[in-house]
């Protein structure tokens, strides 16, 4: 089979061909059907995440069963099934908590083995442990929720991960109420979901702010009452203009930046509720005043995979979805080939795109 492989950061991906290790009993192979394009893959390849090279990169996938180790008894060949980059194991600390995004676990399949061998004999990680950027891969059953057959995998895939961490972040880890002010930082594919997420809860007005002015219009597809173009106008004053002077009951950072996590806190009326989601650098440190951290009473909270359990998460986004409610074409921007991925980054990287899909 053919992936995208990344070999040194910096570098473009190179599409390979490769062969898979060994079934293990408890794993699944996938023959993957569609890919997202994320941010978060980007910042792999130019650096901004660490991450043990070469691999291959892509997270965000849905697809086929073509097999099933001795042990999986969910699963049989010809499933359809959307791929969760974290495998709960449903025992440790934080999944009896509630918070199976944070299993201690849930990422041990991405670094215990490598996943494939390329022509020359190198070994290569399946990134995030999922791989999606190649027409099959190898993944823990708890990896994987099956949907419906009739279901159009090139928008499941999608449900994977930008769909579940924007709308997740708004429903299930901010608690957005109906009625209030939400203001969203960053309108790419998970920012355009959180903008639905707000939309899906009542809130009103729901503020889109993006320096790309085609993205905006992206926003206003999926729900913003209020758009600023932050290339133009300071977004912080426009929020609060927006918002009778006091700042968003909510805010949603999802660029991961220090400086748009400090505008989104800013933002953010006393009291209300400030929500980082974007993936940044550990190099990149964000400063608050102390004082001014205790005298405004504000949450300031990160967000990791919008608080998701898959299995409970992903047929809801798809049931939204069939009922009208939440909009995953508007999302899909272009759809490539595998061959096209390291332009797809820079179309991202220039704005030019909600998300590209690969389709296989």
């Amino acid at each position: 089979m053919h992936a995208a492989v990344l070999r040194s950061a910096g570098e473009p991906l190179r599409v390979e061909s490769l062969a898979l290790r060994s079934l293990g009993p408890r794993d699944v192979h996938v023959r993957l059907a569609a890919s997202g394009v994320c941010r978060s893959d980007l910042s792999i390849q130019d650096g901004t995440i660490p991450h043990p090279l070469p691999a291959v990169l892509g997270h965000e996938g849905a697809g086929v069963v073509m097999d099933v180790g001795s042990e999986v008894r969910t699963l049989a060949a010809g499933d359809h099934v959307v791929l969760s980059w974290v495998a709960p194991c449903r025992r440790c600390f934080y999944c009896l908590r509630g918070h199976v995004e944070l299993c201690e676990h849930g990422m041990d399949h991405a670094f215990a083995q490598p996943y494939a061998t390329s022509d020359d004999g190198t070994a290569l990680l399946a990134a995030f442990g999922t791989a999606t950027y190649g027409e099959e891969t190898i993944v823990p059953e708890t990896a994987c929720v099956s949907v419906a057959g009739d279901f159009p995998l090139e928008l499941a895939a999608l449900v994977g991960c930008g769909v579940v961490t924007g709308v997740g972040a708004v429903c299930n880890s901010a608690h957005v109420e109906a009625g209030a002010s939400v203001a969203v930082i960053g309108c790419g594919g998970v920012g355009l979901a959180a903008v639905q997420g707000a939309r899906l809860s009542g809130a009103a007005p729901i503020i889109a702010i993006d320096r790309v002015a085609s993205k905006l219009e992206f926003a206003r597809a999926c729900g913003a009452t209020e758009v600023i173009d932050a290339s133009k106008t300071d977004a912080v004053a426009a929020v609060r203009e927006i918002t009778g002077g006091r700042g968003a009951d909510f805010t949603f950072e999802v660029v991961g930046r220090s400086d748009t996590i400090r505008q989104a806190y800013d933002m953010t009326r006393r009291a209300g509720v400030c929500t980082i989601v974007g993936a940044g650098s550990f190099e990149d440190p964000v400063q608050f005043g102390a004082m001014q951290l205790m005298v405004d009473a504000k949450t300031l909270r990160g967000c990791v995979y919008g608080a998701t359990d898959p299995p409970r998460d992903f047929p809801e986004m798809i049931r939204l979805h069939g009922e009208g409610r939440l909009d995953l074409e508007v999302l899909v921007s272009r759809r490539i080939k595998l061959e096209d991925v390291n332009d797809a980054f820079r179309a991202m990287d220039d704005g030019e795109v909600a998300r590209s899909v690969i389709v296989y």
